[in-house]
């Protein structure tokens, strides 16, 4: 291991999205919400409804317009006004079957790699959450999904919703480590972008896109990056080979550490395109920018 994957002490993970199958366990709660009580719900498009809102309500709290407010209570907000939008009313259903909706979000199924991905880095390193979900949010879905944490970073300990600054910082100095001694792993570029300006190392684990599967893919590697085999091989050996080069077994984590500078010169060199994999050389946790194995040559 080299000396710049010696600093890392933690890896923190993104949870939604990233962990567990949000869209999946959302949307297969909404369908049991609306066979029991007859209603005509799209458990998928109510879900990515549902998820829609999740940004703008927190953002109040970003800016300080509103005081901190954990994130069930704001999923709960978010509920009443898509079931609006849908024509259902709110008003109509007990308190604890709007709860028992709600709280979807604490039953999601993890990714298929996640337990046993998080199983081996464990042992090397600390793993936990550093998640936008609150405390309670995030304990109930770690014993649901079988997730085995060393650490839960939720936002109610940090009173930041990421992509805020302190968010990173603040997990960091909880675990008594120095920012540069944390990494995040995440299938959110903006989550790695902000984490990595807060002084944090960076891996990529990509994942079905968010906005839906006939939604063009918005993800794609930083471009910033370097391999961490040891971490990388932890992961590739838990997961099951997979379907593809963008869920397959070999591209579960796609890019952690900085790159020296130079090596973002490799995106203008040829037979490199926008969509980058990085190949490493043997004996070498350093790697450059390449063109996945049968895409065309890039020009100009």
């Amino acid at each position: 291991m080299d000396g710049r994957t010696q600093q890392v002490e933690a890896v923190l993970f993104d949870t939604f999205g990233t962990v567990v199958d949000w869209r999946t366990g959302v949307a297969t709660a909404v369908d049991d919400f609306a066979s029991r009580h007859g209603l005509d719900l799209d458990g998928t498009a109510f879900a990515m409804r549902w998820r829609e809102l999740y940004q703008p309500a927190m953002e109040p709290v970003r800016t300080g317009e509103r005081d901190f407010t954990p994130l069930d209570v704001l999923h709960a907000e978010n509920l009443r006004i898509v079931l609006a939008e849908h024509g259902v009313d709110p008003a109509a259903f007990d308190e604890a079957e709007l709860r028992w909706l709600n709280e979807a979000w604490h039953r999601l199924p993890a990714w298929p790699d996640s337990a046993p991905g998080l199983a081996r880095l464990a042992r090397s390193v600390t793993v936990g959450a550093l998640s936008n979900g609150n405390l309670a949010l995030l304990s109930r879905l770690a014993k649901h999904a079988g997730l085995p944490w060393d650490v839960i970073v939720a936002s109610d300990v940090t009173h930041a919703y990421k992509p805020q600054r302190q968010a990173y910082e603040r997990a960091a100095s909880f675990l008594g480590l120095r920012t540069e001694q944390v990494m995040l792993a995440a299938a959110h570029n903006d989550d790695l972008r902000a984490a990595r300006d807060a002084g944090l190392r960076t891996a990529f684990i990509p994942r079905p896109p968010s906005t839906g599967p006939r939604r063009r893919r918005t993800w794609h590697p930083m471009r910033t990056g370097t391999w961490s085999r040891e971490i990388w091989s932890s992961w590739r050996r838990s997961s099951a080979t997979g379907p593809g080069p963008r869920t397959g077994t070999s591209h579960r984590l796609r890019c952690e550490l900085q790159f020296p500078p130079q090596l973002h010169a490799a995106r203008r060199m040829p037979g490199c395109q926008d969509r980058y994999r990085p190949a490493v050389a043997r004996g070498s946790s350093r790697g450059r920018w390449c063109a996945p194995p049968g895409s065309p040559p890039r020009t100009g």
